[in-house]
Protein backbone atom coordinates (compact mmCIF):
# COMPACT_ATOMS: atom_id res chain seq x y z
CA UNK A 1 0.00 0.00 0.00
CA UNK A 2 2.76 2.17 0.70
CA UNK A 3 4.55 1.30 -2.29
CA UNK A 4 5.46 4.60 -4.55
CA UNK A 5 7.03 2.90 -7.51
CA UNK A 6 6.96 3.97 -10.97
CA UNK A 7 4.54 1.83 -12.55
CA UNK A 8 6.19 -0.03 -15.58
CA UNK A 9 5.47 1.45 -18.95
CA UNK A 10 2.50 -0.65 -20.63
CA UNK A 11 3.90 -3.26 -23.51
CA UNK A 12 1.35 -3.54 -26.57
CA UNK A 13 -0.41 -6.11 -25.43
CA UNK A 14 -2.51 -5.09 -22.55
CA UNK A 15 -1.30 -1.18 -22.62
CA UNK A 16 -3.37 0.82 -20.67
CA UNK A 17 -5.87 3.04 -22.42
CA UNK A 18 -7.00 5.27 -19.40
CA UNK A 19 -5.81 5.98 -15.76
CA UNK A 20 -8.10 7.53 -13.62
CA UNK A 21 -6.30 9.47 -10.61
CA UNK A 22 -8.19 9.66 -7.26
CA UNK A 23 -6.37 12.17 -4.99
CA UNK A 24 -7.69 11.34 -1.35
CA UNK A 25 -7.87 13.04 2.25
CA UNK A 26 -10.03 12.39 4.94
CA UNK A 27 -12.58 11.35 2.56
CA UNK A 28 -13.95 8.53 4.32
CA UNK A 29 -17.79 8.87 3.77
CA UNK A 30 -17.61 9.33 -0.10
CA UNK A 31 -14.47 7.98 -1.64
CA UNK A 32 -16.27 4.36 -1.69
CA UNK A 33 -18.81 5.57 -4.03
CA UNK A 34 -15.77 7.80 -6.01
CA UNK A 35 -14.25 4.39 -6.54
CA UNK A 36 -17.48 2.46 -7.55
CA UNK A 37 -18.20 4.65 -9.72
CA UNK A 38 -15.04 4.41 -11.69
CA UNK A 39 -15.65 0.56 -11.87
CA UNK A 40 -18.89 0.67 -13.05
CA UNK A 41 -17.25 2.30 -15.71
CA UNK A 42 -16.82 -0.93 -17.51
CA UNK A 43 -13.59 0.39 -19.72
CA UNK A 44 -11.28 -2.22 -20.60
CA UNK A 45 -7.23 -1.79 -19.77
CA UNK A 46 -8.31 0.69 -17.13
CA UNK A 47 -6.13 1.52 -13.77
CA UNK A 48 -7.23 3.57 -11.06
CA UNK A 49 -4.63 4.96 -8.90
CA UNK A 50 -5.88 6.50 -5.53
CA UNK A 51 -3.18 8.21 -3.73
CA UNK A 52 -4.16 8.85 0.10
CA UNK A 53 -2.61 12.34 0.56
CA UNK A 54 -2.05 11.44 4.62
CA UNK A 55 -5.52 11.15 5.46
CA UNK A 56 -6.02 10.37 9.57
CA UNK A 57 -9.83 9.78 9.33
CA UNK A 58 -9.65 6.06 8.55
CA UNK A 59 -9.50 7.06 4.57
CA UNK A 60 -6.53 5.07 4.02
CA UNK A 61 -7.05 2.10 6.07
CA UNK A 62 -10.75 1.90 4.22
CA UNK A 63 -8.90 1.62 1.01
CA UNK A 64 -7.17 -1.55 1.83
CA UNK A 65 -10.36 -3.30 0.71
CA UNK A 66 -9.34 -2.73 -2.59
CA UNK A 67 -5.63 -3.80 -2.29
CA UNK A 68 -6.63 -7.21 -4.05
CA UNK A 69 -7.79 -5.76 -7.11
CA UNK A 70 -4.42 -5.66 -10.16
CA UNK A 71 -6.23 -2.53 -11.50
CA UNK A 72 -6.50 -0.57 -8.78
CA UNK A 73 -3.28 0.95 -7.08
CA UNK A 74 -3.52 2.33 -3.59
CA UNK A 75 -0.01 4.80 -2.94
CA UNK A 76 1.13 7.41 -0.99
CA UNK A 77 3.64 9.90 -0.27
CA UNK A 78 6.37 8.94 1.91
CA UNK A 79 5.73 9.01 5.59
CA UNK A 80 2.25 9.17 4.48
CA UNK A 81 2.92 13.19 4.60
CA UNK A 82 -0.02 15.41 3.57
CA UNK A 83 1.63 17.85 0.60
CA UNK A 84 -1.95 18.94 -0.57
CA UNK A 85 -4.02 18.20 -3.61
CA UNK A 86 -1.87 18.93 -6.40
CA UNK A 87 1.06 17.25 -5.63
CA UNK A 88 -1.19 13.95 -4.63
CA UNK A 89 -2.64 14.32 -7.79
CA UNK A 90 0.85 14.58 -9.49
CA UNK A 91 2.32 11.33 -7.68
CA UNK A 92 -0.39 9.55 -9.33
CA UNK A 93 0.03 10.90 -12.73
CA UNK A 94 3.75 10.21 -12.56
CA UNK A 95 3.13 6.71 -11.41
CA UNK A 96 0.42 5.90 -14.32
CA UNK A 97 0.50 4.69 -17.69
CA UNK A 98 -2.44 5.60 -19.59
CA UNK A 99 -2.84 6.92 -22.97
CA UNK A 100 -5.53 9.25 -21.51
CA UNK A 101 -5.59 10.30 -18.17
CA UNK A 102 -9.13 11.53 -16.05
CA UNK A 103 -8.88 13.01 -12.75
CA UNK A 104 -11.36 12.29 -10.05
CA UNK A 105 -12.15 14.16 -6.41
CA UNK A 106 -12.65 11.91 -4.08
CA UNK A 107 -15.91 12.90 -3.31
CA UNK A 108 -17.42 13.11 -6.92
CA UNK A 109 -18.49 10.29 -8.85
CA UNK A 110 -18.24 9.86 -12.79
CA UNK A 111 -21.77 9.26 -14.43
CA UNK A 112 -22.52 6.19 -16.39
CA UNK A 113 -20.20 5.93 -19.76
CA UNK A 114 -18.46 8.88 -19.23
CA UNK A 115 -14.83 7.47 -19.90
CA UNK A 116 -16.12 5.22 -22.91
CA UNK A 117 -18.19 8.63 -24.34
CA UNK A 118 -14.81 10.49 -23.98
CA UNK A 119 -12.49 8.17 -25.09
CA UNK A 120 -14.66 7.72 -28.02
CA UNK A 121 -14.55 11.49 -28.64
CA UNK A 122 -10.54 11.85 -28.57
CA UNK A 123 -9.86 8.91 -31.09
CA UNK A 124 -12.19 10.19 -33.47
CA UNK A 125 -11.07 13.63 -33.09
CA UNK A 126 -6.86 13.47 -32.95
CA UNK A 127 -6.79 17.54 -32.98
CA UNK A 128 -8.42 17.82 -29.81
CA UNK A 129 -6.31 17.46 -26.56
CA UNK A 130 -8.72 17.39 -24.09
CA UNK A 131 -12.93 17.24 -23.83
CA UNK A 132 -14.94 17.30 -20.96
CA UNK A 133 -18.21 17.19 -20.22
CA UNK A 134 -21.27 18.73 -17.82
CA UNK A 135 -21.50 18.21 -13.95
CA UNK A 136 -24.17 17.61 -11.98
CA UNK A 137 -23.77 20.11 -8.60
CA UNK A 138 -25.53 17.43 -5.75
CA UNK A 139 -25.76 18.05 -2.18
CA UNK A 140 -24.45 15.68 0.84
CA UNK A 141 -27.54 13.25 0.55
CA UNK A 142 -26.61 12.96 -3.59
CA UNK A 143 -29.33 15.25 -4.29
CA UNK A 144 -29.56 17.77 -7.35
CA UNK A 145 -28.53 21.18 -7.06
CA UNK A 146 -27.57 22.82 -10.57
CA UNK A 147 -25.39 22.07 -13.62
CA UNK A 148 -21.71 22.99 -14.48
CA UNK A 149 -21.71 24.45 -17.25
CA UNK A 150 -25.53 25.48 -17.57
CA UNK A 151 -27.32 23.98 -20.70
CA UNK A 152 -26.41 25.52 -24.08
CA UNK A 153 -23.11 26.17 -23.48
CA UNK A 154 -20.24 25.86 -26.23
CA UNK A 155 -16.67 25.77 -25.97
CA UNK A 156 -14.75 28.47 -28.67
CA UNK A 157 -11.71 26.73 -26.86
CA UNK A 158 -10.35 30.59 -26.83
CA UNK A 159 -7.74 31.09 -24.05
CA UNK A 160 -8.79 34.34 -23.21
CA UNK A 161 -12.26 33.26 -22.42
CA UNK A 162 -11.20 30.61 -19.71
CA UNK A 163 -8.76 32.72 -18.43
CA UNK A 164 -11.74 35.17 -17.62
CA UNK A 165 -13.94 32.93 -16.07
CA UNK A 166 -13.08 29.14 -15.47
CA UNK A 167 -16.13 27.88 -16.42
CA UNK A 168 -15.07 24.65 -17.23
CA UNK A 169 -15.49 21.38 -15.20
CA UNK A 170 -12.20 20.04 -14.21
CA UNK A 171 -10.86 17.84 -13.01
CA UNK A 172 -13.61 15.63 -12.84
CA UNK A 173 -15.66 16.10 -15.83
CA UNK A 174 -12.80 15.85 -17.84
CA UNK A 175 -10.49 13.03 -20.12
CA UNK A 176 -6.77 14.32 -21.51
CA UNK A 177 -4.24 12.79 -23.42
CA UNK A 178 -1.18 12.16 -21.72
CA UNK A 179 0.94 13.78 -24.64
CA UNK A 180 -0.80 17.08 -23.25
CA UNK A 181 0.30 16.66 -19.69
CA UNK A 182 3.81 16.19 -21.26
CA UNK A 183 3.68 19.23 -22.84
CA UNK A 184 1.89 21.57 -20.44
CA UNK A 185 3.10 20.02 -17.08
CA UNK A 186 2.02 18.53 -13.86
CA UNK A 187 -0.45 20.62 -11.35
CA UNK A 188 1.23 23.54 -9.37
CA UNK A 189 2.27 22.04 -6.27
CA UNK A 190 3.00 25.86 -4.63
CA UNK A 191 -1.34 25.84 -4.99
CA UNK A 192 -3.34 25.62 -2.50
CA UNK A 193 -6.41 26.90 -4.44
CA UNK A 194 -6.97 27.52 -8.40
CA UNK A 195 -4.67 25.01 -9.44
CA UNK A 196 -7.60 23.54 -11.69
CA UNK A 197 -8.02 26.50 -13.22
CA UNK A 198 -4.27 27.08 -13.45
CA UNK A 199 -4.14 24.00 -15.57
CA UNK A 200 -7.52 24.33 -17.48
CA UNK A 201 -5.45 27.83 -18.89
CA UNK A 202 -2.42 25.99 -19.43
CA UNK A 203 -3.99 23.15 -21.58
CA UNK A 204 -6.15 25.56 -23.57
CA UNK A 205 -2.91 27.16 -24.18
CA UNK A 206 -1.81 24.61 -26.00
CA UNK A 207 -4.54 22.22 -27.23
CA UNK A 208 -7.97 22.28 -28.78
CA UNK A 209 -10.43 21.75 -26.35
CA UNK A 210 -13.93 20.56 -26.66
CA UNK A 211 -17.12 19.99 -24.91
CA UNK A 212 -19.55 17.42 -25.08
CA UNK A 213 -22.85 18.41 -23.69
CA UNK A 214 -23.72 15.13 -22.10
CA UNK A 215 -23.67 14.57 -17.99
CA UNK A 216 -20.07 13.47 -17.17
CA UNK A 217 -19.77 13.78 -13.16
CA UNK A 218 -21.69 14.41 -10.20
CA UNK A 219 -19.89 17.20 -8.40
CA UNK A 220 -20.32 17.27 -4.39
CA UNK A 221 -20.96 20.28 -2.99
CA UNK A 222 -21.31 19.46 1.38
CA UNK A 223 -20.40 21.12 4.61
CA UNK A 224 -16.83 21.17 4.14
CA UNK A 225 -17.30 25.11 2.49
CA UNK A 226 -14.36 27.31 2.01
CA UNK A 227 -13.34 29.26 5.44
CA UNK A 228 -13.03 33.39 4.22
CA UNK A 229 -8.95 32.75 5.07
CA UNK A 230 -9.28 29.67 2.25
CA UNK A 231 -11.18 32.45 -0.03
CA UNK A 232 -8.44 35.17 0.65
CA UNK A 233 -5.82 32.30 -0.55
CA UNK A 234 -7.89 31.43 -3.76
CA UNK A 235 -8.08 35.11 -5.10
CA UNK A 236 -4.49 36.02 -4.03
CA UNK A 237 -3.10 32.48 -5.77
CA UNK A 238 -5.44 34.13 -8.38
CA UNK A 239 -3.82 37.18 -9.18
CA UNK A 240 -0.23 34.50 -9.35
CA UNK A 241 -2.25 32.90 -11.88
CA UNK A 242 -3.17 35.60 -13.89
CA UNK A 243 0.80 36.98 -14.06
CA UNK A 244 2.48 33.68 -15.13
CA UNK A 245 -0.45 33.62 -17.54
CA UNK A 246 0.49 36.94 -18.76
CA UNK A 247 3.82 36.08 -19.05
CA UNK A 248 3.65 32.66 -20.84
CA UNK A 249 0.82 33.77 -23.73
CA UNK A 250 -0.35 36.43 -25.76
CA UNK A 251 -3.72 37.41 -23.85
CA UNK A 252 -5.45 40.14 -24.80
CA UNK A 253 -4.60 43.68 -22.68
CA UNK A 254 -8.45 43.16 -22.31
CA UNK A 255 -8.81 40.29 -20.86
CA UNK A 256 -5.51 40.81 -18.44
CA UNK A 257 -7.54 43.89 -17.00
CA UNK A 258 -10.84 42.53 -16.98
CA UNK A 259 -9.58 39.47 -14.99
CA UNK A 260 -7.84 41.63 -12.51
CA UNK A 261 -10.52 43.66 -11.78
CA UNK A 262 -12.40 40.47 -10.71
CA UNK A 263 -9.64 39.20 -8.78
CA UNK A 264 -9.97 42.28 -7.36
CA UNK A 265 -13.63 42.25 -6.58
CA UNK A 266 -12.99 39.05 -4.66
CA UNK A 267 -10.53 39.98 -2.65
CA UNK A 268 -12.47 43.06 -1.44
CA UNK A 269 -15.66 41.54 -1.02
CA UNK A 270 -13.64 38.74 0.69
CA UNK A 271 -12.41 41.48 3.19
CA UNK A 272 -15.42 43.34 3.81
CA UNK A 273 -17.50 40.45 4.50
CA UNK A 274 -14.28 39.76 7.39
CA UNK A 275 -14.91 43.58 8.43
CA UNK A 276 -11.52 44.62 7.38
CA UNK A 277 -13.01 47.71 5.60
CA UNK A 278 -9.45 49.30 5.26
CA UNK A 279 -8.01 46.53 3.38
CA UNK A 280 -11.03 46.04 1.39
CA UNK A 281 -11.84 49.22 0.21
CA UNK A 282 -8.65 50.00 -2.25
CA UNK A 283 -9.16 46.40 -4.16
CA UNK A 284 -12.78 47.66 -4.77
CA UNK A 285 -11.61 51.02 -6.18
CA UNK A 286 -8.98 49.40 -8.17
CA UNK A 287 -11.79 46.91 -9.60
CA UNK A 288 -13.62 49.83 -10.88
CA UNK A 289 -10.80 51.58 -11.94
CA UNK A 290 -9.93 48.66 -14.00
CA UNK A 291 -13.66 47.62 -15.88
CA UNK A 292 -15.49 50.68 -14.71
CA UNK A 293 -18.67 49.10 -17.25
CA UNK A 294 -19.09 46.33 -14.81
CA UNK A 295 -18.78 48.00 -11.87
CA UNK A 296 -21.32 50.20 -12.71
CA UNK A 297 -23.82 47.28 -13.94
CA UNK A 298 -22.92 45.41 -10.70
CA UNK A 299 -24.45 48.69 -8.48
CA UNK A 300 -27.21 49.04 -10.13
CA UNK A 301 -27.92 45.59 -9.73
CA UNK A 302 -27.47 44.71 -13.67
CA UNK A 303 -25.03 42.00 -13.05
CA UNK A 304 -24.30 39.66 -10.50
CA UNK A 305 -20.83 38.50 -9.51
Amino acid sequence: MNDTKKIEAPTSQGAICVSVIIPAYNRRDYIGDAIESVIRQGTENLELIIVDDGSDDGTFELLEKYSGDKSIHVITHPGRENRGQSAAINLGIENSSGEFVAILDSDDMFAPEKLATQIDFLRAHPEIGMVYGQGHAIDAAGEFLFKVPGDGHLEPSDPNRLLLDCYMALPGGSLIRRSVLERVGLFEESFRAGQDHDMAIRIMEATQCAYLPKLAFYYRKHGDSISVKGLERRWLTGMEILRRAAERYPYKKNTIRKRKAVLHFRLGQTYWRERRKAKALPHLISSGLLDPARALMVLIGREQV
